[in-house]
């Protein structure tokens, strides 16, 4: 699911402080505390399912304590548990050994595959994720990698191209002996652990934490007493690159070792996520990605404005003014276009059970994802926040489930609908059930596999006990209030025969309508959508969230234009068959994502389809987009149009 309303300032727009939940404080570390390291899942953006760190042969301390998790986190995949490592503030160590260990051939074979699956390891100290400098062309120039390797492959320099296909013979035609790929695994880390000490306060802040991992064969030799000391490593002579790597299936023992370095920082607390946060993409994209959905926006507004004030003023005026006149029968019929629909606009549409069904659920998402953009707007949805997002997303979608069920039985009884019970129960299940279902699916083959992001039985019951003990009711709540409410009284009578429609043009189709009105909204936002699928697939930290908030404004208003304008083009033709258009027209937006997440992933994931898991949680999740995201721009649609055909139905006089 991964996370609204005018960027509301635009400084809020470029900041990159106050990244953090309301009411947390910056905790203050005394010189020679201990400070808690976690480690967290594994995970690798060429399969997307993580795994357990302690499912691998890593040192693992006596007693392993798991960090309670919130429901964002399971359903994540992150399993934060206590780390071996002994950290102590402001104590510089060297060449610690933290543990021994030695590969079985099947341990070997599981660093192998997740070495060559680019596996990386992701550690928590005072809730800052660990991460590696990654250096560009400029010396000065860096930028943060969250998590550090496994390991890497390297070959032996015999003959295999850079792709790992084999030569069948060099240039005198002879055979070559193939190369024999190896991994290594990184064993020994360098920890930098920026501090920063504020006057007035007892104690540090940590405000970065840094990793440099390195691959050696240790050697060991034991003193007297038969403790036993490194001879390859020493505060004299620390870890470089040029020592003899560790092979993951070596024989021989494993030594785990790790260096502490403890830095003094100018950085302050509230700007310790700036590093992090560097890595992203220069923030004039987001500016270009404004600035061209604010076209189509003004494009847009133009053409209701002159439909608006030109046309439709100029009709209802010459309309009115042939009323009071009292033409005679064969005057008014010479009259065409959207008048003399008047009688049937408001005649009930098919599957108006439906059509309800649909809008009183795009009303619920619509709810959700706007409070969702506000809170992270307001801070309490930041990187800080570890599942903040998700766990937002779902309460809030519970919640608003009292407005699904009020929007659906307006809407229903409306259409002088008799099967009340039914719509009310397709509304509380259908979008549910079907996220439900398509989650529980994949969440088999998660489990096949053995990752973390496979559901926990506890929390699959937790999630089915909030929607039947939280949603559910609150939606039939919300159904008794909508019934019980008077039927919404139209501006024009419906005659009980339905009038003829002229037969229509060609591009007067609900295809080419569907083509062209979902063609803008998604310009407006493709952008945008670029960064929230690399937070979601590449394991980027997505943080501008007043960017966010302007786009969401601006496809609101896009698709709401969009289907005003398309609904008029089809009264002005006599078809007053609009209501499924107007979801369709905005709607329709929601299959261009889908075609854009297909092109996603050809382009800029490296997954195999031999990963048929990995394919399957990608396009099943990216289906799910699709049509959470159908609804809400489906819904905006169907409100303009409504809005849009009372407004100019009310204006003209009838009998």
């Amino acid at each position: 699911m991964k996370t609204i309303i005018i960027a509301m300032l635009l400084p809020i727009c470029n900041t990159r402080a106050a990244f953090y939940l309301p009411g947390v404080a910056p905790v203050q570390f005394e010189d020679g505390q201990q400070v808690d390291m976690f480690v967290n899942k594994i995970s690798s953006v060429k399969t997307q399912l993580p795994f357990d760190y302690y499912d691998l042969n890593f040192c693992k301390p006596e007693t392993v304590e798991s960090k309670g998790e919130n429901l964002g986190q399971v359903l994540s995949g992150e399993r934060t548990e206590t780390a071996g490592y002994k950290l102590n503030m402001g104590r510089n160590t060297f060449c610690n050994i933290l543990c021994i260990k030695t590969n079985t051939e099947e341990d070997a074979k599981k660093f192998n595959k997740l070495i060559e699956e680019d596996y990386r390891v992701e550690w928590k100290v005072d809730n800052l994720p660990v991460a590696m400098m990654v250096y560009d062309s400029d010396p000065e120039d860096f930028r943060y990698e969250i998590g550090y390797p496994v390991g890497y492959i390297q070959d032996d320099g015999n003959a295999q191209d850079a792709d790992g296909n084999e030569d069948d013979e060099d240039s005198d035609g002879e055979e070559e002996k193939p190369r024999v790929l190896k991994h290594y695994l990184f064993n020994h880390l360098k920890f930098r652990i920026m501090i920063h000490a504020d006057e007035g306060f007892e104690g540090s802040r940590i405000v970065g934490f840094e990793v440099e991992p390195f691959s050696v064969k240790h050697k060991l030799e034991t003193e007297d007493g038969g403790k036993k000391m490194l001879k390859t490593c020493s505060p004299a002579r620390p870890v470089d690159s040029t020592m003899e790597p560790q092979l993951t299936d070596d024989n021989e023992e494993i030594v785990y070792t790790y260096d502490v370095d403890w830095k003094q920082s100018d950085i302050q607390w509230s700007n310790r996520w700036e590093l992090y946060l560097k890595s992203n993409p220069d923030d004039q994209i987001h500016w270009f990605s404004i600035l061209n959905s604010t076209l189509i926006v003004f494009f847009l507004t133009g053409m209701v404005a002159m439909i608006m004030m030109r046309t439709l003023h100029k009709d209802i005026t010459k309309y009115n003014l042939q009323y009071e006149k009292a033409l005679t029968e064969e005057e008014l019929q010479e009259e065409t276009g959207w008048k003399l629909v008047h009688a049937d606009v408001f005649r009930p549409p098919e599957g108006s059970m439906l059509l309800s069904v649909l809008i009183g659920t795009g009303t619920q998402v619509l709810a959700m994802a706007f409070l969702v953009v506000v809170f992270a707007l307001l801070g309490f949805l930041s990187p800080a926040n570890r599942g903040g997002l998700s766990t937002a997303l779902l309460l809030l979608f519970v919640f608003m489930g009292s407005f699904s069920g009020y929007v659906s039985a307006r809407l229903y009884k409306m259409f002088l609908g008799k099967e009340w019970r039914t719509t009310t129960i397709l509304t509380a299940c259908l979008f549910p059930g079907i996220v439900g279902g398509m989650v529980l699916f994949l969440n088999f083959f998660v489990w096949y596999q053995g990752s973390t992001a496979a559901l926990p039985f506890g929390t699959i019951v937790a999630v089915i006990l909030l929607w039947i003990g939280v949603s559910v009711p609150l939606v039939f709540i919300g159904s008794f209030f909508g019934y019980k409410r008077d039927v919404i009284k139209n501006p024009t009578e419906t005659n009980r025969l339905e009038r003829d429609i002229p037969e229509q043009k060609w591009y007067m189709n609900t295809l080419v309508f569907m083509l062209v009105g979902g063609s803008l909204p998604f310009g407006a936002v493709f952008i945008e959508l670029f960064f929230i699928l690399s937070a979601i697939w590449l394991h980027k930290i997505y943080y501008l969230f007043g960017f966010l908030f302007l786009v969401m404004l601006i496809l609101i208003f896009t698709c709401a234009e969009i289907s005003i304008v398309l609904c008029y083009f089809k009264l002005v033709n006599e078809n007053y068959h609009w209501w499924w258009q107007a979801v369709l027209s905005s709607g329709s937006s929601a299959f261009y994502l889908f075609g854009y997440s297909v092109v996603y992933f050809f382009s800029k994931l490296d997954i195999q389809w031999e990963q048929y898991t990995t394919v399957l949680l990608y396009f099943g999740y990216m289906g799910l987009a699709t049509v959470t995201f159908f609804l809400m721009t489906g819904t905006v649609g169907f409100y303009a149009c409504f809005w849009f055909v009372r407004t100019i139905y009310g204006s003209i006089k009838v009998e």
